[in-house]
């Protein structure tokens, strides 16, 4: 296991304690290698050849930094590096992991893939951000309505997904998904 990053200026740097962002700058790669110990490379030097598969998690980083996501929604940009790391490994048929809101990377760059992100309602305000699904649908992709400790495998792309933090839901039930991501993801490689 490897983990890489981009080498790219964050979008913002937000204090988590007030929400709101601090006007600092930081780089994305610093900040994953502290919190990957500084065992991590930069994601333009990922060789796919060295490699079975690729999960990318998910959170504000990936929709503001790997893509933005965060900012254009549907009419987002996919990250030079993130894009060509996805190509490279579906080009190669080596299986794509993506949780949380990483899966709208896929559906960016893999028009007419399955994936994704929960429930395309949001039922009982456990799925805050239905209306991701609706965007997905919107790119030509197929978005498959998944409870939390469920994924979902797009055969056909290897593409494996789970919804993560994108439903409200105790950290045991995302533990659970994304642990079927992974199982998923391993049964592909």
């Amino acid at each position: 296991v490897k983990i890489f990053a981009p080498n790219i200026e964050q979008r913002d740097v937000v204090n988590h304690l007030k929400g709101s962002p601090t006007g600092e700058k930081r780089n994305v790669l610093v900040e994953s290698a502290r919190l990957a110990r500084g065992d991590i490379q930069d994601l333009a030097e990922l060789k796919v050849s060295e490699f079975d598969a690729v999960i990318f998690p998910g959170g504000f980083g990936v929709a503001k930094n790997l893509c933005s996501w965060a900012v254009d929604g549907k009419d987002c940009t996919v990250n030079e590096h993130v894009r060509a790391t996805l190509q490279a490994f579906h080009n190669a048929k080596k299986p794509i992991g993506l949780c949380c809101i990483s899966p709208v990377l896929a559906a960016k760059v893999f028009p007419g893939c399955e994936v994704t992100v929960g429930q395309d309602k949001n039922v009982d305000g456990r799925f805050p951000d239905a209306e991701t699904a609706s965007a997905i649908a919107e790119l030509g992709c197929k978005h498959v309505c998944k409870n939390v400790n469920e994924s979902h495998v797009d055969k056909a792309n290897k593409i494996v997904t789970t919804c993560a933090f994108m439903c409200k839901a105790p950290l045991h039930e995302i533990f659970d998904g994304i642990g079927t991501m992974i199982e998923e993801v391993l049964k592909l490689a």
